[in-house]
C-alpha cells in the first residue's frame, strides 16, 4: 500500500464586528466581535479540536508509534485557544510529547505576505517558527503556505530558509498528466522536497463527507480505504 501523509490545518481568524463603519475609523479601535470568537472557538474546540486530539492520541499510543499526523496550527488560532480553550493547548502538546506528531511552519496570520513583503513574510514565519518551539518544543523542517499557495520563487526562498519540505496544492492544471502522488523536487531547489496535496481524495473528508446529495454518500472507513488501496501502481505516497 502506498504511504498515507495526514495533514490537519487549524485556524481560526478574527471576526470583525459588523457594525464597524467607515466613520469609525480612528476613532473606535474596537474593531474584533469579541463574543463571535468566543462563541466560535468554543463551539470547534467542543465540536472538533478535543474529540478530535483525543482521538489521535488514543490512536498514536495504540499503534506504538507507527500512526503518525502533521497539524499546522495558525498563530492567531493559538492565542484565541489560549484565551477561550486551553485544553486544545495542552492536548497539541501530550501529541506533540509523543514523538509522532509534527507541527508543520507558515505564516502567524495565516496572511498573503509573501506576495507583497518578503520582509514581512519572513517576520512572520520566524514567529510562528518560535511559537513551535516554545509551546511544542519542535524545530520545523516542514512549510505550507496559506492556502497551499505556491510558486518555484517560494520554493527557493523557502530552501535558503533551511527548511528540508514544502507543501502545495497537486492542481490539475500545473500538473497536466503527472500525479500527485509523487515525491517533486522544485525547479531550481536541490535540498527541498515537494508534497503535493491529492485535492480529490482530502475534499472527500473535507467536504463531501457529511453531503447527502454526494452520489458516494455515506463514506465509510472501508470505501475510503479502498480508494486509498486503488493508488497502487499510480503513485507513491497520498496527502
Amino acid at each position: 500500500m502506498v504511504s498515507v501523509c495526514f495533514y490537519f490545518q487549524v485556524h481560526q481568524p478574527y471576526r470583525l464586528r459588523k457594525n464597524y463603519s467607515f466613520f469609525d475609523i480612528g476613532a473606535n479601535h474596537f474593531y474584533e466581535d469579541e463574543d463571535a470568537n468566543r462563541l466560535i472557538c468554543n463551539k470547534v474546540s467542543q465540536k472538533c479540536y478535543i474529540p478530535m486530539n483525543r482521538l489521535l492520541l488514543e490512536l498514536v499510543n495504540r499503534f506504538q508509534g507507527k500512526f503518525k499526523v502533521a497539524f499546522s496550527v495558525t498563530g492567531v488560532a493559538i492565542e484565541q485557544l489560549a484565551r477561550f480553550n486551553p485544553e486544545v493547548i495542552e492536548l497539541f502538546r501530550e501529541l506533540a510529547a509523543t514523538g509522532c506528531v509534527e507541527f508543520i511552519n507558515e505564516t502567524y496570520y495565516h496572511s498573503l505576505a509573501f506576495l507583497f513583503s518578503r520582509a514581512d513574510f519572513k517576520k512572520q514565519v520566524l514567529r510562528h517558527k518560535k511559537m513551535i518551539g516554545d509551546l511544542f518544543n519542535q524545530h520545523p523542517t516542514t512549510f505550507r503556505n496559506t492556502e497551499l499557495i505556491y510558486n518555484n520563487e517560494l520554493a527557493a526562498y523557502i530552501e535558503n530558509l533551511g527548511y528540508t519540505t514544502i507543501l502545495a496544492e497537486g492542481a490539475d492544471h500545473v500538473l497536466g498528466w503527472r500525479s500527485p502522488n509523487y515525491l517533486y523536487q522544485p525547479k531550481n531547489c536541490y535540498k527541498l522536497n515537494l508534497l503535493l496535496k491529492n485535492y480529490k481524495l482530502s475534499d472527500d473528508i473535507a467536504f463531501r463527507f457529511s453531503n447527502r446529495g454526494w452520489d458516494e454518500f455515506p463514506l465509510t472507513a472501508e470505501k475510503y480505504a479502498g480508494w486509498l488501496h486503488s493508488v497502487c501502481g499510480n503513485g507513491e505516497l497520498i496527502n
